[in-house]
């Protein structure tokens, strides 16, 4: 297992701290130079002592103020070209302001170490990217780690940064962190700023944070969305009511998944909680029937390039490519439909949650396969269909959804829990009892 994260020892210094993480980064075995795609080491420091001369004044400006963050490539950093993990944007223009998330963060405090490696154009639940190298899940080098976030995870998990901010359109921060061992939350749509931000898909992209703690991601959240930051209180789990929807998203898992999903059931159980077993299979009916029409990745992404000028897709990861090419050639009273079809699911299963509004559901059906297994087109695409089959879900729906390490044998298993459209701050008040019901 990987080394504990830099935020362990809370008493030291901004500047001690920062400097344990970027030891760390520079450390061989932890691959930071595939980690990261961009190290601001002196940005940092500069950044550490202000913070450091701020505590000693009393004049901290909250509770990020001196915590070590890392960004995800999409987001732009003033004065550098953001690439979003594809080699064909690396001559773009420099951006001229951080994104506004970034922005945000560097007004509370945070310390930006850096941006981190992502798949291309975050166009894969993967982790892998032939343009900027395959780093290893920090559990075992020799594993995917996840992504399309895959930096920001290992980044948590192996102490480069105390929080990551990264992405999610079908699943971006909570495959990651299931299978490296964090904690990823995805909003409900809009509620984070995406401007500045590459886009995948305007109508799924979300941003969000992956960390050590419940706690911590919902500090970042706060700051982003401009809620009271005060420490989140976990909720008790004593009456709680959770939905299980038992069916296709169980389709497949790994015996180890299984045996670590109802293990954390029956955890809950005993601290109180109302596990009832049920069914959404008439909202994921409604779901496939979208698929056949199209998918919004794709035709999104397409028009995206299209506007940047990029007609000629030579140089993108022929996995990615071919789907982007499809995207292109979609009709647009499809696209049309799509958006008329999404809406109406989106309001059937926020009356579907009504009576159970929170489900939990194993995050991915599997534990983080070998890179060498992946590498091949077909079991590339088999792999990535089967990471997102379950954490799309909350995407298409609108559903905020939070990602936890359970207590496994072996290689880390996630537990999601999904929350009704706009229950961020609930989900992560339950989603705090669930890990304090959860050791280990």
């Amino acid at each position: 297992m990987s080394t504990p994260s830099v935020q362990s020892a809370p008493y030291a210094s901004a500047c001690e701290r920062l400097e344990a993480a970027l030891a760390r980064i520079a450390d061989p075995q932890r691959q930071g130079d595939m980690v990261f795609t961009d190290i601001y080491a002196e940005e940092a420091r500069t950044a550490a002592a202000a913070s450091d001369r701020r505590a000693a004044a009393g004049r901290s400006l909250g509770p990020l103020d001196g915590r070590i963050v890392s960004v995800k490539a999409l987001f732009d950093v003033a004065g550098d070209a953001t690439a979003a993990g594809s080699a064909i944007l690396r001559g773009r223009p420099t951006a001229g302001r951080d994104a506004r998330a970034v922005a945000r963060l560097r007004a509370a405090g945070a310390i930006i170490v850096g941006r981190t490696h992502m798949t291309e154009f975050a166009f894969s639940a993967v982790g892998i990217n032939p343009h900027y190298g395959n780093p290893g899940n920090p559990q075992d080098r020799s594993r995917v780690p996840g992504g399309s976030s895959s930096g920001a995870a290992i980044s948590v998990v192996d102490g480069m940064a105390e929080i990551a901010l990264g992405s999610d359109t079908g699943g971006s921060l909570r495959i990651p962190a299931a299978l490296s061992g964090a904690v990823g939350f995805k909003p409900s749509a809009g509620r984070l700023p995406s401007e500045g931000a590459f886009p995948l898909s305007p109508t799924l992209d979300v941003i969000g944070p992956i960390a050590a703690t419940v706690g911590d991601a919902a500090l970042l959240d706060s700051i982003l969305s401009d809620d009271d930051p005060a420490q989140l209180v976990p909720l008790s789990l004593a009456g709680q009511s959770f939905l299980v929807p038992r069916g296709r998203l169980f389709d497949g898992m790994e015996p180890a998944v299984a045996a670590a999903f109802e293990e954390a059931l029956d955890r809950l159980r005993a601290a109180g909680a109302q596990v009832v077993d049920g069914s959404i299979e008439a909202e994921l009916d409604a779901q496939a029937e979208l698929d056949r029409i199209g998918v919004f990745t794709a035709i999104e992404l397409a028009a995206t390039l299209a506007d940047l000028g990029i007609t000629a897709l030579d140089g993108i990861d022929p996995k990615t490519r071919a789907r982007i090419e499809a995207g292109g050639k979609a009709p647009a009273a499809d696209y049309v439909r799509m958006q008329h079809r999404r809406a109406a699911l989106i309001r059937r299963m926020d009356e579907r949650l009504t009576r159970h509004p929170v489900l939990l559901l194993p995050t991915v059906p599997m534990t983080a396969p070998t890179i060498a297994e992946v590498l091949d087109d077909a079991a590339f695409h088999r792999v990535n269909l089967a990471l997102l089959r379950n954490t799309r879900v909350a995407n298409l729906f609108d559903l905020p959804a939070i990602s936890l390490p359970v207590p496994a044998d072996g290689l880390p298993v996630g537990l999601m829990a999904m929350g009704r459209r706009g229950s961020d701050r609930s989900l992560l008040g339950i989603a705090a009892g669930i890990e304090a019901a959860l050791p280990g």
